[in-house]
């Protein structure tokens, strides 16, 4: 692959996204990582700048109420997210987010992608950072298929070994805005792809992905509409928009189907994002 071409396309291409900005802190970009798991950048950048705003550090967002900060979540989705960085504010305190990938890895709600992220992109780590959209570049540049195999832990290594000895975080940074701008799951705009001449996929003549592909890609599609993921969210929407604590009869107001309603509620419980208090009333966690 021509890292260079990859580097020189981003230098002019780059999104002034907020996080980019010279002096974000480990914290702010461990923060922007997290909230943009399964979540467009457009959404999380108003969410990123108000909680920089709020908590500009660990110890800052460690002080907050449960509360308080899903309120500030919003409609990010998947608010587990939330209270899984305020666990990680916790364990960090007033000290600093680490560089290293293992000491990340052992903090809460920290991954393997977020670890990686974080050190790469701020502490200028030249480790392998993959995405949904690396995994996508790599697959049509490199092994010349539209779309990406299941993932799996050899892509650390195969990412690895295409990484420049100089300049390797900022190549990564590259790889991840080309597959988010250019090399897009749907319709790339192959015309304005610096690895067009060297692309596999373009060499072999950009071959239609099989129906194995297609239908294995389709299963990863989650939808969202009528799932208990939109029901858990409707009912937490109750209780953030609430100055007190409700009464079920508000909760039940928001979905018709009954089983489903109580099942959503069951696992808002179980997952620590709703409590209900001795008078049977629902609030957020304190």
């Amino acid at each position: 692959m021509d890292t260079q071409a990859v580097v020189d396309w981003f230098d002019a291409n780059e999104r002034p996204l907020p996080w980019r900005r010279p002096g974000t802190s480990a914290w702010g970009v461990l923060l922007s990582e997290v909230m943009s798991q399964q979540t467009p950048v457009a959404r999380v950048a108003p969410q990123w700048e108000e909680w920089m705003r709020r908590w500009p550090t660990p110890a800052d967002l460690a002080a907050a109420s449960k509360a308080d900060v899903l309120r500030a979540w919003g409609k990010l989705g998947y608010p587990r997210r939330a209270l899984r960085l305020w666990e990680c504010a916790k364990e960090i305190g007033a000290g600093e987010v680490p560089g290293d990938v293992a000491t990340l890895l052992a903090l809460p709600g920290i991954g393997d992608y977020t670890a990686r992220a974080v050190a790469c992109f701020h502490y200028g780590r030249n480790v392998p950072v993959v995405d949904t959209n690396v995994r996508r570049v790599y697959a049509r540049a490199v092994d010349g298929t539209f779309l990406p195999p299941t993932p799996s832990k050899r892509e650390l290594a195969q990412v690895e070994q295409i990484l420049p000895e100089e300049g390797g975080p900022r190549f990564s940074m590259a790889l991840m805005e080309l597959g988010a701008l250019v090399c897009t799951a749907k319709n790339p705009d192959c015309a304005a792809c610096p690895l067009k001449s060297t692309c596999a996929w373009q060499l072999a003549g950009c071959p239609e992905p099989s129906a194995e592909e297609t239908a294995r890609a389709k299963k990863r599609v989650q939808k969202f509409a009528g799932t208990d993921r939109q029901v858990r969210g409707l009912l937490l929407d109750v209780l953030r928009a609430a100055p007190h604590p409700v009464p079920q009869s508000e909760l039940d107001a928001v979905w018709e189907d009954a089983a489903q309603r109580s099942r959503a509620l069951a696992s808002l419980l179980e997952d620590g994002l709703m409590e209900q208090d001795a008078q049977g009333l629902f609030h957020l966690p304190h």
